[in-house]
């Protein structure tokens, strides 16, 4: 995200957290100045995360520092060694393929707070705007909670969960107009899905 309006639109709506790409080729780049200032807006129990690609560790640090972010979203190679060096809660982003396995991930389960899954893609990190087949996660069985990503819009979101049951959900181009503005019609529509699947899960344990 990088207006102040839309942050404050999207925090109304119920957002768990909102992100700040820090990606120099991304087209929705953000600069640690207003990033700062947009994390000095939210509210108590809402988290700024950051997202990186590859990036020095100190650089990194630094951008956590400077603009207080809660966690950090990690797109590229990084090593689960990396991961401990930085100085806040780090999810790691894996794209998600046939060849992807439970042995990949077992190395980050005692470093990261999570891990998010993304839909792969030769040339881009992320926010590739396609989904994937969320089958594909039941097999890796993955040691610490799903964040799910990868083309979700409200018209997918509640069966992505139904397949999925991830412990939350990122959304990106799916809710946007063009790269870093959100369309807010759409942010809400998404977030009354979620609540849906959610009060579905909820019906469907307590019959179980």
């Amino acid at each position: 995200m990088r207006e102040m309006a839309e942050v404050a639109a999207v925090v109304a709506a119920g957002v768990d957290a909102i992100g700040l790409i820090f990606v120099d080729q991304s087209p929705r780049y953000i600069d640690p100045e207003r990033a700062r200032e947009i994390v000095a807006s939210l509210p108590p129990f809402v988290d700024a995360v950051g997202v990186f690609v590859d990036q020095e560790v100190a650089a990194v640090n630094e951008i956590v520092r400077y603009c207080g972010l809660t966690k950090v979203q990690l797109h590229g190679t990084e090593s689960p060694t990396y991961c401990t060096e930085i100085s806040c809660r780090v999810m790691k982003a894996f794209q998600v393929r046939p060849s992807l396995t439970t042995e990949d991930l077992v190395p980050y389960a005692g470093v990261v707070s999570g891990f998010l899954f993304d839909t792969f893609h030769e040339k881009i990190a992320g926010g590739t705007g396609q989904i994937f087949d969320w089958r594909l996660l039941e097999k890796l069985s993955p040691p610490r909670p799903v964040v799910l990503a990868g083309g979700l819009t409200p018209d997918n979101v509640g069966e992505a969960i139904r397949q999925a049951h991830p412990f939350a959900v990122d959304f990106n181009s799916g809710v946007e107009v063009k790269p870093g503005r959100k369309d807010l019609d759409k942010v809400r529509a998404a977030i009354a899905q979620v609540a849906a699947a959610d009060a579905a899960w909820l019906r469907l344990s307590a019959d179980s």
